[in-house]
Order: C-alpha cells, then structure tokens, then sequence
C-alpha cells in the first residue's frame, strides 16, 4: 500500500484575481511566511503561495457563482501552526492587517486542546489556522 506523505497543492478559484491576490499576500505571504511566484496555465495567469510543505494556488473563475460552503464541494481549508500562542498572534496580526479574523479562541467541544480562528477569503471560502493538537501529534508519533 502507498502512504501519501502531504498536501502537494490545492487550487482555489477566484471571481477577482487581484483582490484575492491582495488579500492572500496579507494572510498566507504577511503573516504566515509563505513565498509567491505566479505562472500562465491555459492562457490564465496563475498566482501560487508555498511553503516548504504544499502550495496554495490562485486562478482565475471562468463563472460568476460565489462560494457556498454548504453545497457540495470545498467546505473550509484549515491551516496548521504550531502551538496556541501562534494561533493568537496569527489572529491578532491578521486583524491588524485588515482581515476579519476572530478572535483566537479554545473551542473544547472540537477538542480538549483545540484553539483557532476563523475568517473568510474574498469570495467566500472560509478559513481557519488551529494549532497542532496532542491528537495530532499522537497520530503522527504513534502511527
């Protein structure tokens, strides 16, 4: 059996390329540490964010329809970050750049040790950052 190791990329599609670009330099490049390069696939240009881990890929909706988490499809995209206090100072410093993050908070009824914050993306892709809870961890040590 092959065990898949990690996340290569994922593609997001956006109604406004630049407004999105703009808000994703602010979360993923500002305050996250992910890096950017932007290619042309099929006549569109294509904006990517990485990290050493996978890569976060903008292009271009060829439809008008918004997102709607509660349709079939992407429900919400959680990022992972190492411990509580980084997902307090990733929520402040998102709030100081503008984006409508929550505040971080523990939310028990996920998990005895499962601190986030929410906010959504232009066109409506709802994001979270939580951190690396012992579960996790378990499962990954422990596998």
């Amino acid at each position: 059996m092959t065990e898949v190791t990690g996340i290569d990329h994922i593609y997001i599609t956006v109604s406004d390329l630049q407004r999105s670009e703009s808000f994703y330099d602010r979360v993923l490049l500002e305050t996250l540490g992910f890096r950017k390069n932007s290619f042309a696939l099929g006549g569109d240009t294509h904006i990517q964010y990485f990290n050493r881990h996978f890569g976060y890929v903008l292009r271009p909706s060829r439809l008008p329809n918004g997102h709607d988490a509660y349709s079939p499809g992407l429900h919400h995209f959680c990022l992972r970050v190492e411990s509580i206090a980084d997902v307090v100072t990733v929520a402040d410093e998102l709030r100081v750049l503008g984006v409508e993050a929550t505040e971080a908070k523990l939310y028990a009824e996920y998990a005895p040790d499962y601190w986030a914050t929410f906010f959504t993306d232009p066109d409506g892709i709802r994001l979270e950052v939580t951190n690396y809870r012992q579960e996790r961890r378990d499962r990954h040590d422990h596998w």
